[in-house]
């Protein structure tokens, strides 16, 4: 179980770059957070935080 910040927009993030890591586990990693941050309309401090977030998660 992990703790997500309130926001939905961020969870789906979240699961669309988990989601394309499985399928792609060699693709980089600040591509997709810049991806997502376009396609689920992120603000910049959100951006910051799924980057972290995602770095710290095991693939």
């Amino acid at each position: 179980m992990s703790i997500l910040p309130e926001g939905e927009d961020l969870r789906k993030a979240v699961k669309w770059i988990s989601a394309e890591r499985i399928n792609n586990p060699s693709i980089i990693i600040n591509k997709l957070v810049e991806q997502a941050c376009l396609q689920f309309n992120l603000s910049p401090k959100k951006g910051d935080f799924l980057l972290k977030y995602v770095k710290d998660e095991k693939p």
